[in-house]
This record gives C-alpha cells, structure tokens and sequence, in this order.
C-alpha cells in the first residue's frame, strides 16, 4: 500500500509541544503525587491553575443547585438546547462584560456587544492573529512569554513571532530600545510587523505592566502603525496595594490612540478558576474585528448550557466581590510563604504583584552557565526532586537559570511538601550528590572552573568523584 501525504498543516513543527514546559506535564501524568497513594511522586508546579477559590465557586453552587434543571434562571431547557446565535446568549455577554468591568476596578468601559465568544483565550489569541496578519507576517512578543503562544499564534495561522528581549537587570520590563530592536529586525528579514501582543498582568513573571510603559507601548504602536493586542487573562489575580490597570483604562481616558487598533483577550480560566469551562473572550472596539472574530468563532463556540449556568454566577455581585477578594488575599499570602520558604535556603525569586506562580532565579544552581546547563538542571528538579516546574528556556527566556513555579493550583499543604523537597535539595549533601549524577566529565570539568556557590562546590564535588583535574578545561561559552 502506498503513502498517503498529509497537509503541511499536520506536519508542520511549529506547535511547540515538544518543549520541556509540555514534556513535564507527561512526567507528571505518569507519576502523579498523592499523599497517600504515591507520596513520592512528582508534584505539579507547572500548571498555572487557579484552585485558591475552588471552595467558594463549590459552595455557591450547593446553595444554587436547581441551576442545572434551568429553574431559576430565566432560561428554558429548550431555548437553551436549540442553536443559538454565533454571538452567544446576551444576558451571560452582558454578565461577563460586568465581570469583567469589576475586574478592573470599574475604571473601563465594556460593551457586551463588542465582546466575541471563543472556547477558551487560546482560540481568542489565535482568531485575533488569523484578524491581523496574514502567513509569512509577525508579531512582537515581549519575552519572556507563555509557551502557548508559539502553537496559539503560529500554528495554524502561518504568522511569525520577533521576540523583544528583555532582560533580569530592570525585572525584565519591556523597553523602547527592545521594541525597536525588535521591530528593526523583522524589516531587515522583509517581514511585514503586524501588532505586539503583550500579557498583562505577565505570565511568567507574575508581574503587571506599569501605566507608564504601557503607554510607552501605545505610544510605539501608534508610530508604526499597527495593533496591539493585550492577553489580560490574570487580571482578577493581582493581589498588590496598587489597582490592576487594564490597557483599555488608558486607550478610553486619551484621545491620543486609536481604540480600533487596541484589542484585548479574556478569559474565566485564572481569575475565575474554570479552565475546564472553556470561557474566552475577544473585546475590541474595531467593527471589522467583531464582525470576523464572530464568523471565526463558529469554530469555537461556547456551550449553550454553560453560558446559562455562568449568566447566574456571574450576575450574584455579592457574591462576585467576595470571591475576588478573597482570592486576592489568598495568594498574596501563599505567595509570601512561597517566596520567604525560597528565601530561608538561599532561592531568591521575583516580587511578583499578580498570577498563581514566581518566577524563580535558579542561575546560582548552574553546573554550566547555559541552556544546557539549565535543562539538565530541570532534570534534576523533576526527576531526582519530583517537582515538575518549567525551564526559562521553554519561555524563551534570555538568561539561562530561570523557572516558573506554580503554587495556586495546590493546597497549602501540598505546597509545604514542595517546599520541604527544595530544601533538602538544597543541603549541601544533596545538592553535590544531585551533581555527580547530572554531569560528565566535560561538564563537570567546565562547571568546576566557571561556576560560584553552591553550583561551584557540587561541581568540585564531581570532579573529584570522577576522577578529574578541575584546571584542565575552560569553561564552557553562554550560549544565547
């Protein structure tokens, strides 16, 4: 029998899935933790899921259980089980607009009907770029940034990423000079630059964008001409004094821009907790956009049944204000047990303002200062330490030592079992026998001669337990 070809779609190797960020996520599944059934399992921490708020969003449901037999909800079962238009029911449009609003602290404007529905952000992300840009065309991506996007934004679209490097010296905080850079580069390879697509608040870095440079992006946009498109997916977890600002609250309070180049992505995935629910959302002011997000959205379109459930959640205020409040105060305290656990056993980490996650400095554990160095690193955190947590390099980080720790989608206690892991790693015992099992003779010959700390004492520790000379090889070149 003869081979039968497949589109360039299927075979194209522009999904991303063979990144470590997706590959923990398979360890994870084959070993999982369990207190009881497997306490030395691996351990999640590299799923960015909200269950800080699982109880209440439980509770609210108990006391509203005749939702699912449309009692009470203003909806027959049959007006509910017939197709329904591709905008989506209105009322839960108009609940999600006020949600959403309430995200923000009440200082933007939503309108339901420039809201388009979509199964989730990533169909939001990816029905924006097929709105955009066309195959072969780019889009500047500040790192570092959620390994999603490379399938979300490049898959199936055809559409490129530039990178817009940023760096640990200022938080990684975007720049003008990156943008430029950034922009100079896709000109100098005749890429036609359609729009920066940032994260605010920042997956990875659990921070949000300040006003100031948010306006400076504005600012860029405006002079290049092209879009700007905001993933605001985290916006309900900020948790610091300082009020989350949303890019609308500046495009609606100026005059100066252009609001139908101004988009935003939403989701009840992380402020809500409800990945599994598959509620995205695309929010512009740009009729073209509407009117082709809508038509788009006819693939991925939201379940009657739960836009019903969801119009009444979202329609309790009381109970809508309790909830964000109370996540709110949750994971700025579990974030601060996070970071002071780190904190006692030498682990410094980013002080982050927002997100179910830190981002973690790791570079001093660097048995060779390079991406290399980093992924075998990450091996010994997944499989000798049982956390499975996610290399910089699969958020195309610029610095090599860099992870993604999650902590909001475990208990506290699970959490402490974590914790407790990382500190009995990072006992000097532990830490130079971790070293002899990760390294050869080259690497452990070059980390000896390149490395400080902690990462310079295990791999003095290798080379004697390999029998080598620690003078007789240079270190090896940071690899960009």
């Amino acid at each position: 029998m003869g081979f039968c070809s497949l589109s360039n779609l299927a075979m194209a190797d522009r999904h991303g899935e063979d990144s470590p960020y997706f590959a923990g996520w398979k360890a994870y599944d084959l070993n999982p933790y369990d207190l009881l059934y497997n306490p030395s399992g691996i351990i999640q921490m590299g799923l960015a899921e909200n269950q800080v708020g699982t109880d209440l969003l439980e509770e609210w449901l108990e006391k509203h259980s005749d939702i699912p037999t449309w009692k009470g909800t203003l909806t027959s079962f049959k007006q509910t089980a017939l197709y329904q238009d591709y905008h989506g029911l209105a009322n839960f449009r108009k609940a999600l607009a006020n949600f959403m609003a309430e995200v923000r602290g009440r200082r933007v404007m939503i309108d339901p009907d420039m809201i388009v529905l979509t199964a989730g952000a990533t169909a939001g992300n990816e029905i924006l770029t097929f709105c955009i840009a066309d195959p072969g065309e780019a889009l500047l991506v500040p790192t570092p940034y959620y390994p999603g996007f490379d399938r979300d934004l490049r898959w199936r679209t055809g559409v490129d990423i530039i990178p817009v490097k940023c760096y640990s010296y200022n938080n990684f905080e975007v720049t003008l000079p990156a943008l430029e850079k950034a922009y100079q580069e896709g000109l100098s390879k005749k890429q036609s630059i359609k729009a920066i697509l940032i994260t605010n608040p920042s997956n990875p870095l659990g921070l949000t964008i300040s006003p100031q440079t948010l306006t400076m992006i504005l600012d860029f946009a405006a002079e290049k001409s092209i879009h700007v498109i905001s993933d605001e997916v985290y916006a309900g977890t900020v948790f610091s004094p300082q009020p989350f600002t949303s890019i609308l609250q500046i495009v609606q309070s100026s005059n100066k821009y252009d609001p139908e180049t101004v988009h935003v992505v939403y989701s009840l995935s992380k402020d809500l907790g409800l990945p599994g629910f598959r509620i995205g959302a695309i929010y512009s002011s740009n009729p073209r956009i509407i009117t082709a997000s809508r038509r788009m959205s006819s693939f991925s379109l939201v379940s009657s049944q739960t836009q019903v459930l969801l119009k009444c959640l979202l329609s309790d205020s009381g109970f809508i204000a309790e909830y964000l409040a109370t996540i709110k105060e949750r994971l700025k305290r579990r974030h601060g047990e996070f970071k002071m656990g780190l904190k006692e056993v030498g682990i410094d980490s980013l002080e982050g303002n927002a997100g179910l996650f830190s981002w973690v400095d790791l570079r001093n554990l660097l048995v060779c200062d390079n991406w290399d160095g980093e992924m075998k690193l990450w091996r010994v955190i997944l499989e000798e330490i049982g956390l499975n947590v996610s290399p910089g390099c699969s958020f195309h980080c610029e610095e090599p030592g860099w992870f993604r720790v999650c902590y909001g989608n475990m208990s506290e206690d699970e959490m402490n079992v974590a914790l407790g892991r990382i500190k009995a790693f990072m006992s000097a015992g532990r830490a130079k026998e971790i070293a002899v099992l990760s390294m050869g003779k080259t690497d452990a010959l070059a980390a000896a001669e390149g490395s400080s700390g902690v990462a310079a004492a295990a791999a003095a520790a290798a080379c004697t337990s390999l029998g080598l000379d620690a003078g007789d090889l240079q270190p090896e070149p940071l690899a960009h």
